[in-house]
């Protein structure tokens, strides 16, 4: 055990300063998860794939899992668009391919808890497709990082898939929210819509006033 434990922190540095230097010189960056399991076909991939696409020609970075399914659809997307990053954050699994070739930078990860948190930490939104156990995993992570204010301010949280996602947003809002287990405003954190241009919209206005306050700040100091 003592052997193995300065391989198994050497691979945990090489997860975070690997992403490090792979995204923080990157700005407008977006987050997209779902399901590896996902048809290229189905509605939600060709929603994920127009929205990355929407988004990466406006200089919109898409940052995904870096897997099939929703992950790919993402990529596809931006990397069609050929105006801004297609990147992907892949782990090492045994039982599936957990890449795609739809990206500009990629980067291969030793641990989920190493991924989960590169995959937000240069991020101003993300945007959750439907997705089982590993989607979930994530957008909680994330609410509960929003929630507790170690995300960006004005950090923002969409849930596509109204029908898939209804009965979760209820269970918020009757269950976690009447005990008190949660506060109003926490519910606020998550934006359930099936409507992309709206998405693209808010996102767009989100950078744009991001990009104005940094120019202010350059113009005081």
């Amino acid at each position: 055990m003592k052997k193995e434990e300065p391989i198994y922190k050497r691979r945990i540095a090489d997860d975070f300063n690997d992403g490090k230097e792979l995204l923080q010189n990157l700005e407008n960056n977006i987050t997209m998860f779902g399901s590896a399991r996902t048809a290229q076909s189905d509605q939600h991939a060709i929603l994920a794939q127009k929205l990355a696409y929407n988004l990466a020609q406006k200089g919109i970075n898409i940052i995904s899992g870096g897997g099939k399914g929703i992950m790919e659809a993402a990529n596809r997307g931006a990397y069609k668009s050929n105006n801004a990053e297609s990147i992907g954050l892949s782990i090492k699994l045994p039982f599936e391919d957990s890449s795609n070739p739809y990206t500009t930078r990629n980067l291969m990860f030793n641990y989920f808890f190493s991924r989960k948190y590169m995959l937000v930490k240069y991020s101003r939104a993300c945007v959750v497709f439907p997705g089982g156990f590993g989607t979930l995993d994530e957008m909680f992570e994330v609410l509960t990082l929003t929630q507790t204010g170690k995300m960006a301010g004005g950090f923002k949280v969409y849930l596509v898939g109204v029908e898939y996602w209804k009965y979760l947003v209820k269970f918020i809002k009757k269950s976690l929210y009447p005990t008190g287990m949660i506060n109003k405003e926490d519910i606020d954190l998550i934006t359930l819509t099936d409507d992309i241009s709206l998405i693209e919209k808010d996102i767009s206005a989100l950078l744009n006033k991001d990009f104005i306050e940094e120019e202010i700040d350059k113009l005081i100091k």
